[in-house]
């Protein structure tokens, strides 16, 4: 028996039972099984499946603020839609597809609305798909997003509630990291995919609209948080640039950390002003694909 996911020529269906049967109850450790429309573990404790196919495994009280919220939500997946990322996620399959074993199952770690992860189990015949996010919003469309996945609510900083060597692959997209666990998690032969912004990620969009900036540091400080749990074992830059209109500059905005910190009547504005120069602005798309076995 296969202890990094569904038989190699599985279809979705197998994918998302495997996905199932990584699921570890969060109060005992033990395993989760379906029964109706909850999960239940051996002693009892029952989390109930929402309507629209993802469970939420937190414990009661625990904190979701951080949460991508709703609006957030909705403007990363009309952006998304509209395929100007189209390239890195397609970059991101490939080097999924190249790296996992047979038949994985994939653990996306932060998966939002399970946009990466679908294009990853597309490469990926036979393989199954875990998505956990700490916003219910994110996997409401993260369930949906391909039959093959199995979505959970969970904050990534506590340990997942996922067997032991479960994965074959941890995908991290642009989504906090939690190493000891991604560790912990992996199958023997798998492999962590984490994918970065660069410093000139959107850089356009700093100075036009105010965005956050990115850490130059950051790839140093990631070969830091992961040492000592993963090796290296590749690195591939990638880079495109995307023509935006206003309503996908606003959306770009919107489905990211900015909009903590833009008003909406002050984003418009600034807006306004790309507009003045033309019907289309152009920006950089650059990040960074790291790949890492356990060390």
């Amino acid at each position: 028996m296969r202890s990094d996911g569904a038989a190699p020529g599985a279809g979705p269906r197998a994918g998302a039972a495997a996905a199932l049967a990584a699921l570890r109850c969060p109060l005992c450790g033990r395993p989760l099984r379906a029964a109706g429309s909850s999960l239940r573990c051996p002693d009892r404790h029952s989390f109930d499946r929402a309507r629209q196919g993802y469970v939420n495994l937190l414990p009661g009280g625990a904190d979701a603020a951080t949460a991508d919220t709703a609006p957030m939500v909705a403007a990363r997946e009309s952006f998304l839609a509209a395929g100007h990322y189209a390239p890195l996620t397609a970059a991101v399959a490939h080097a999924a597809a190249r790296a996992a074993p047979p038949g994985a199952l994939v653990l996306d770690a932060g998966a939002g609305t399970g946009h990466y992860l679908a294009a990853v189990l597309d490469a990926l015949p036979g393989a199954g798909g875990l998505a956990l996010d700490l916003s219910k919003y994110a996997l409401r469309r993260a369930a949906r997003a391909h039959p093959a996945i199995t979505a959970a609510v969970w904050d990534l900083w506590r340990p997942l509630p996922v067997a032991d060597g479960a994965a074959g692959l941890v995908l991290n997209v642009f989504a906090p990291r939690n190493p000891a666990e991604f560790r912990r998690v992996l199958a023997p032969g798998g492999a962590l995919l984490v994918v970065t912004p660069t410093a000139d990620h959107l850089a356009e969009l700093v100075e036009a609209v105010g965005t956050l900036t990115v850490d130059a540091d950051k790839d140093a400080r990631l070969e830091r948080a992961l040492a000592g749990h993963f090796a290296p074992a590749g690195r591939t830059g990638h880079r495109h640039r995307a023509v935006l209109g206003a309503d996908d500059v606003e959306r770009l905005v919107r489905m990211g950390p900015t909009a903590h910190h833009l008003g909406a009547d002050e984003l418009r504005e600034r807006i306004s002003r790309l507009e003045s120069h033309g019907p289309g602005f152009a920006v950089t798309v650059s990040c960074t694909l790291s790949l890492y076995r356990p060390a």
